[in-house]
């Protein structure tokens, strides 16, 4: 065996919707969070290419899914804080899920793990896992996909 020690996790960045999947992900990020103290980041994107050509020129439309995006993570936020995390930060970012974390989150953010679930929400892609295989593929940190 390499003896080696194993790159000391100070920061996990998981990516969370509404899919069981992600939620899975939440709770495992949570409990490794804890068991190494590290900072919990949570972030989610609001994805363009959920919406219609219309509500995607409307800036209203958007400013009112970021807001409740931005309430959705402010909820697994508190409840992080009251599992005991005591370092929880939040990053709601707009674009495609896999490219916009790996491109612009992770960058601004500096994690040491990524954290996500296998599958997506909903959507064709969902069946595909595309934006999990794209993100374990393509980021520069050690990246766990939990199902």
């Amino acid at each position: 065996m390499d003896k080696e020690p194993i790159k000391n996790i100070k920061k996990i960045l998981v990516g969370v919707d509404d899919s069981e999947d992600a939620q899975l992900a939440f709770r495992v990020a949570m409990r490794r969070a804890l068991d190494l103290d590290a900072t919990l980041c949570i972030t989610s994107i609001l994805e363009s290419d959920e919406m219609n050509v219309f509500q995607a020129l409307s800036a209203d439309y958007i400013h009112g899914e970021r807001k409740e995006l931005e309430k959705h993570v402010e909820n697994y936020r508190k409840i992080a804080l009251q599992a005991g995390i005591k370092r929880v930060e939040v990053v709601i970012a707009e674009g495609d899920a896999g490219e916009t974390i790996i491109k612009r989150v992770i960058p601004k953010v500096e994690p040491d793990l990524l954290i996500i679930g296998a599958l997506s929400k909903k959507g064709v892609k969902k069946f595909f896992g595309s934006q999990a295989a794209y993100m374990a593929k393509n980021a520069p940190i050690s990246v766990l996909v939990v199902r």
